[in-house]
């Protein structure tokens, strides 16, 4: 067997791993970087990429069903070509890919490794049965895989994961989407305006990450006007039938139903893809899921020279949080023992539905309510909104009650995804109402309800004084 010796061995070639690299190289340090599957991400490859190419397809056809809001006939024209819109998906997904595989094969040979690792040691690995790598640390950016739940696990063959969407040849005519969470929506609702039959399915009665009630009532009232959601239902069989699969579950009311689906799409929930590695051979002390005690601000697993980075931690599996968790574990595996504690930026998570999902810094689940305020605004009635016909949604901002500062926001509405960056910015500089009501508005935009909702917050929080707004604008328009 052969033996490498190297200061960090990296599993996992994905954004975390990569910027682990980096990192390692740019502190003098020998990186070996270890990859058991094709390169490229998984943001590039399976996720935001092509779901983003699906979604785009699907905002386009939905505009041209409802041109007629206005004033615009198109009659029986459209017609939307299920086979094209998948090629063009794979064709700019593969492009996307084409960058990062190419960029990760420019490595030299002696950074790289194609094998399956597993611990056989602290911070000994086993790769391939061919290869011992002997590191003085490890980051462990293995990413997370699908969860496949019960009964769908006994006919995983006859089910898809997100993976295999992108791969159809053409678009299936019925589809049954298990979960509402983020994946499940993005995807679902794209398929559901070209032109598929889409049916959700969820024990619960939550749609998306959303943590605020009020918030949490706008997305429900609007999503389930327009998809159909079997929501607090229990799946009590999936049995493949034909070419697709029988579906029997019992929904709200008790009442127990059977329908079929020429596909299944499993959107429910990913786990961190730790199993195979063999971690108790290491020395962590784990949980009762296999997972070490991690640190965030340092990526460590407790006092080892261990560190994870990217989904595989489990903490908030977005792109920008695995790159930044994949920069502070390759600095800190350089650094070791003596790791740095690093400040996060604040959090913002989007979700691509249509109205779009936001959360930016604090989430309403973690605050105290009895220390802030909230100020809101509806888009229903937002000038902006309403000129492109969009005008759904509710927007919800957090203010500190002490300093006036605006701690978070949830929101739901067109477009949210760049008001969104705003807030994390706003946030992340603990700026005051006053301070954020001096920005500059323009005339008409949808950024102008959330300077309604600012206004909204500044009159609940009473600020007064040296907190007073400097509001100078009365253009119209909220």
């Amino acid at each position: 067997m052969e033996i490498r010796t190297v200061d960090v061995a990296i599993i996992g070639s994905g954004s975390a791993g990569l910027n682990a690299r980096r990192e390692v190289e740019k502190a003098g340090g020998r990186p070996l970087l270890i990859e058991s599957g094709a390169y490229g991400t998984t943001c590039a490859r399976v996720g935001c990429m092509p779901s983003k190419l699906l979604i785009a397809a699907a905002d386009v056809a939905h505009e041209v069903a409802g041109a007629a809001r206005f004033g615009i006939e198109v009659g029986d024209a459209c017609h939307i070509d299920g086979q094209r819109v998948l090629e063009r998906v794979r064709a700019e997904r593969d492009r996307f890919v084409g960058f990062v595989v190419e960029d990760t094969e420019a490595l030299p040979d002696e950074q790289r490794l194609n094998c399956r690792a597993r611990f056989v040691g602290p911070t000994t690995l086993e790769v391939g049965g061919h290869t011992r790598v002997e590191a003085g640390a490890v980051v462990i950016a293995a990413g997370s895989t699908p969860l496949i739940p019960p009964p769908f696990n006994e006919i995983n063959t006859h089910v898809m994961v997100n993976d295999d969407v992108f791969e159809l040849p053409d678009l299936p005519k019925s589809i049954a989407v298990i979960g509402t969470g983020i994946i499940g929506l993005e995807l679902g609702q794209a398929l559901a305006r070209l032109g598929v039959r889409v049916s959700f399915f969820t024990p619960f009665d939550a749609l998306g990450p959303i943590t605020d009630p009020e918030v949490r009532r706008v997305v429900h009232e609007v999503l389930t006007a327009e998809l159909d959601m079997r929501l607090k239902s229990e799946i009590l069989s999936a049995v493949p039938q034909g070419a697709g699969v029988q579906l029997h579950w019992r929904d709200a009311d008790g009442q127990e139903q059977w329908q079929h689906f020429e596909r299944v799409l499993i959107a429910a929930g990913r786990r961190p893809g730790l199993p195979d590695l063999d971690l108790h051979n290491t020395g962590l002390e784990l949980d009762e899921h296999g997972i070490p005690n991690w640190d965030p601000r340092t990526t460590q697993c407790g006092d080892a020279p261990i560190f994870l980075a990217g989904d595989v931690s489990g903490h908030i599996p977005l792109l920008h949080e695995a790159t930044d968790e994949g920069r502070i574990a390759g600095a800190n595996s350089m650094l070791y023992p003596n790791v740095s504690a690093h400040v996060r930026r604040a959090p913002l998570a989007i979700v691509f539905t249509d109205p779009q999902m936001a959360m930016a810094g604090m989430r309403y689940d973690q605050l105290d309510l009895n220390a802030v305020e909230i100020g809101q605004v509806s888009f229903n009635n937002q000038g902006r909104s309403r000129v492109m016909g969009q005008n759904r949604g509710l927007l919800r901002v957090y203010g500190d009650r002490e300093c006036c500062s605006i701690i978070g926001a949830e929101m739901f509405g067109p477009r949210v995804e760049h008001m969104a960056h705003l807030l994390a910015w706003v946030t992340q500089e603990r700026m005051t109402v006053r301070r954020a009501l001096e920005m500059p508005f323009y005339h008409p935009v949808v950024e102008e309800g959330l300077r309604t909702a600012l206004r909204d917050l500044a009159a609940r929080l009473k600020v007064t004084g040296d907190c007073r707004s400097e509001d100078m604008a009365t253009a119209p328009g909220t």
